[in-house]
């Protein structure tokens, strides 16, 4: 293992090894196309799963420490941007210390979307962003970490229940879900009396973070589209402790 904080190269990966990033990367889906699965910040830290090949052309498969999610990483972008550290030990917060955060998340969101931004699959760095990568990093900015994709962050929650017509067992930094019967595909941060804050892409009306509603008087294409689509929603009782999940 190479001394800590030497720079990443090469030479000094091997399977295991820890490191520390100094910029913001994006993760690929797989090593020889360009399709993003996450991005990570500065300040996150990856282990890697398997040394370099030459057949994955200069990509290196890694896991993301905070939230146990699986990526390629570019060599040719890490160069300079990543130093060896050790494992990063998961901070454990209590429900009531998540509680106690919650107006922090708000805040980063409503600031979030002040931004110019457009909907990324994948984004996590922002100021663009794709829906469940808006609800980790609001929650992230806060110490709050959360699993990385929408049907994760759905088991992860204490679950409610919620219907258009019925949202009084909401409060504000609550998540609803949204998909198809088989599968959530997509989430908000419920804000109050049904209106939630979400990044939606461009085929349902809108490109970037927005806020819709579930009411049913709310008519808005994009609030239409995702009431039919409602799934239930959940609440943030505990932090990701960076197991891989499925």
């Amino acid at each position: 293992m190479p001394t800590l904080g030497t720079p990443i190269a090469p030479d000094l990966i091997s399977s295991g090894g820890c490191w520390k990033l100094l910029r913001g990367q994006n993760g690929y889906a797989r090593p020889t196309e360009n399709g993003l699965a996450t991005q990570a910040a500065a300040g996150r830290v990856f282990k890697v799963a398997a040394s370099l090949r030459p057949e994955d052309r200069g990509r290196l498969h890694v896991v993301l420490l905070e939230d146990g999610y699986p990526c390629w990483l570019s060599m040719d972008e890490l160069a300079g941007q990543a130093v060896a550290c050790e494992a990063r030990q998961p901070c454990l917060l209590s429900s009531s210390d998540i509680t106690g955060r919650l107006n922090a998340v708000l805040k980063w969101l409503k600031a979030a979307a002040e931004l110019k931004n457009t909907y990324l699959w994948g984004g996590t760095i922002g100021p663009d962003l794709d829906c469940s990568g808006l609800v980790q990093t609001a929650f992230a900015s806060t110490g709050i970490w959360l699993p990385r994709d929408a049907y994760q962050q759905e088991r992860f929650c204490q679950p409610l229940a919620v219907q258009p017509e019925d949202v009084s067992g909401l409060r504000a930094g609550d998540l609803i879900f949204f998909g198809s019967p088989e599968r959530c595909t997509h989430v908000g941060i419920h804000l109050e009396n049904g209106h939630y804050m979400h990044s939606s892409g461009i085929e349902h009306g809108r490109n970037g973070i927005g806020i819709d509603s579930l009411n049913p008087q709310d008519l808005h294409p994009v609030a239409n589209h995702y009431r039919t689509e409602l799934r239930g929603a959940g609440r943030v009782m505990r932090c990701h402790d960076g197991s891989t999940l499925p």
